[in-house]
């Protein structure tokens, strides 16, 4: 049996590229717009996050089986998910391993944004769907 058999929902895919698309939007317009996109920089921009959201997808199920049932299951799944995803991305970043540092107002603008991308994506995939 591995970890991940009974918490992850093939079915919740296309949960999680929208999951993604909204992370990887939100920081690559950021960096656009401070003129900071490089493709180098980049991935260490992503890393913290990414690495947030797998873990903080494992432990609250953001795609367990049920998850993509219905925006009730999945819109609260997928906004604690990002909670955690971005505590963990933003501890990550404090870190000299990872680069941009850790501004008070990328901290608030990166959790709430993303956080109504996934949210909002989220119930949009059940609204077109159903």
């Amino acid at each position: 049996m591995s970890a991940l058999e009974g918490r992850v929902d093939t079915a919740a895919l296309p949960l999680a590229v929208g999951d993604l698309l909204a992370i990887l939007g939100v920081l690559t317009y950021g960096m656009i717009e401070h003129a900071t996109f490089l493709p180098e920089r980049a991935v260490g921009v992503y890393a913290p996050f990414l690495i947030g959201w797998a873990l903080a997808a494992m432990l609250i199920g953001a795609y367990s089986p049920g998850a993509a049932e219905s925006a009730k299951a999945a819109v609260p799944l997928g906004l604690r998910t990002w909670v955690l995803a971005a505590l963990i991305g933003f501890g990550l970043r404090w870190t000299p391993v990872f680069p941009g540092g850790l501004d008070a107002i990328f901290i608030a603008i990166t959790l709430v944004l993303t956080g109504v991308l996934i949210g909002g994506l989220r119930w949009l995939y059940f609204k077109l769907l159903g």
